[in-house]
C-alpha cells in the first residue's frame, strides 16, 4: 500500500510540474507576441477588437503605385459607407481606418564630405503608427506631411555622417536636395533581426524622396488597421478591393495570426510552409513575424504535450472515484426527491402557521377596540360574547 500510495504522489507531482511549465511556456508565447509591435496595431487603434490589421506584400510585376492605393481608399470608403460603417466618435479628426505604404531601396546620403550609401525605406501614410521604432533621440515625421523633406536615420547612419547622434535638425542632402534629419532611431541587432534582413544601416525617407532620388521597384507593402464587424470582414475587402492578381499579392491578417488557430495551421503546414511560389521579397518586419510565428508554433506543440498530461491525469482521476463512490445516481435523485418534498411540506406548514397568527392578531385588535362586540371570529370560542343574545331568548 505503501508503494503504490508513493507511486500515486510521484504522478500527480510531475501531473502539477507538467501543468505548471505549460502555464510557463504559455506566457513565454505571449511576452514574444507582445514583442512584436509591428504586429499589434489593431489593439494600439482600438481596445474594443473590433478591427483588424491587414498587410498586403506586392511584387515587383504588381507595379503598385499610390494612384493604386488612392484608388483602394476611395473604393473603401463606398464599401464601409454602403455597410453603414461610419465614425461614431465625437471628436472631428477622428478616422474609420488609418494606412500607411512603403517601399524597399537604396539611397545615397551626403553631409559635407560624409557620403553614405544605404538601405531604405520609403513611407507613406502613417508609417511610423505601424512601426513605432524606438527613437534615441527627436520625432517621427508621416508620409501625409505636405513637405517631404524630411528622413530619420539609424545610429549607425548618425555617426557615420555626423559622428554623434545628437543630430536633430540638422541637414543631409539626397540627390543634391536638403533633408531635415527629424529623428534617430535605434536598430535591432539581436541574432531574429539580423537573420530577418536587417544587417545594415536603414534610412527612412518619403516614398517621393525614394521615388525621385534613389532606387526601388516601386511600392511593396500595404498596411491598413480598419473597422472589423464580423470575422474577416476586413481581410475579406482588402483583398477583393486591392485588385491584385492572386500570384502577386500576398495577403495577411495580423491582428490574428498568432491565435491559436493559426498556430495549427502553421504547424500542420510545417514542410511547405517555406516553399513560396510567388515573386515576393518580405520587409524585415515581415520576415521577423514569420520566424516567430515558427517559434511560437513549435513551442504549441511542447504545451499541448505538457497539458495532455495533467489533463490525463484529471480524466483518470475521476474514473477511478466514480467507479469507488458509494452510491449511485439513483440514489441522488431519490436523496434530491426527498429534500424537495420535505422543503415543499415546510413551506407549507410554515405558511398556515402564518395564517392563524394572522388571525388571532385581527382577534386581539378587535377585542381590543370594543371587548362587549360580537365578533366574526366568535365561532374561535365557546363562550357567547358579553352582552350577545341568541335567537331563541329574543323571541321569548
Amino acid at each position: 500500500m505503501q508503494i503504490q500510495s508513493k507511486k500515486k504522489c510521484i504522478w500527480y507531482c510531475s501531473a502539477a510540474v507538467s501543468f505548471l511549465l505549460f502555464l510557463l511556456l504559455n506566457l513565454w508565447c505571449d511576452h514574444l507576441v507582445n514583442m512584436q509591435d509591428a504586429q499589434q496595431m489593431a489593439g494600439r487603434w482600438s481596445e474594443k477588437k473590433d478591427v483588424a490589421q491587414i498587410s498586403c506584400f506586392f511584387s515587383s510585376k504588381a507595379e503598385v503605385t499610390e494612384d493604386t492605393i488612392q484608388s483602394f481608399e476611395y473604393s473603401l470608403k463606398n464599401v464601409l459607407q454602403e455597410a453603414s460603417i461610419t465614425e461614431t466618435s465625437e471628436n472631428p479628426s477622428a478616422r474609420l481606418w488609418v494606412d500607411a505604404y512603403s517601399a524597399d531601396g537604396k539611397i545615397t546620403l551626403v553631409n559635407g564630405r560624409n557620403t553614405l550609401d544605404a538601405n531604405a525605406i520609403g513611407i507613406g501614410g502613417d508609417f511610423f503608427l505601424f512601426h513605432p521604432l524606438k527613437l534615441i533621440t527627436g520625432s517621427y515625421f508621416s508620409g501625409n506631411d505636405l513637405m517631404q523633406d524630411y528622413c530619420i536615420i539609424d545610429q549607425d547612419a548618425a555617426w557615420q555622417l555626423f559622428g554623434s547622434n545628437d543630430v536633430v535638425g540638422m541637414t543631409v542632402y539626397i540627390g543634391n536636395v536638403p533633408h531635415i534629419v527629424t529623428g534617430v532611431v535605434r536598430r535591432p541587432q539581436g541574432r531574429m533581426e539580423k537573420a530577418a534582413g536587417l544587417t545594415s544601416t536603414v534610412v527612412y525617407v518619403s516614398y517621393e524622396t525614394l521615388e525621385a532620388y534613389g532606387t526601388n521597384n516601386g511600392i511593396n507593402h500595404y498596411e491598413i488597421v480598419m473597422p472589423n464587424p464580423v470575422d474577416e470582414f476586413a481581410y475579406g475587402k482588402v483583398k477583393e478591393g486591392i485588385g491584385i492578381d492572386e500570384k502577386n499579392v500576398e495577403i495577411v491578417e495580423n491582428s490574428r495570426r498568432y491565435s491559436l488557430p493559426n498556430r495549427i495551421k502553421t504547424i500542420l503546414a510545417f514542410g511547405t510552409r517555406s516553399m513560396n511560389g510567388k515573386a515576393i521579397i518580405y520587409p524585415y518586419w515581415e520576415n521577423l513575424a514569420r520566424g516567430y510565428e515558427d517559434i511560437i508554433a513549435l513551442l504549441t506543440v511542447f504545451m499541448l504535450f505538457l497539458l495532455l498530461y495533467p489533463v490525463v491525469t484529471v480524466i483518470w482521476c475521476f474514473v477511478h472515484w466514480w467507479r469507488h463512490k458509494g452510491w449511485t445516481l439513483k440514489d441522488v435523485w431519490h436523496t434530491g426527491k426527498d429534500k424537495a418534498e420535505r422543503a415543499v411540506e415546510r413551506r407549507r406548514e410554515k405558511k398556515h402557521s402564518h395564517k392563524e397568527r394572522d388571525v388571532l392578531e385581527e382577534l386581539e385588535r378587535e377585542l381590543e377596540e370594543d371587548p362587549y362586540a360580537d365578533s366574526e371570529f366568535s365561532w374561535l370560542t365557546d363562550e357567547p360574547a358579553v352582552g350577545a343574545e341568541t335567537k331563541e331568548e329574543q323571541q321569548s
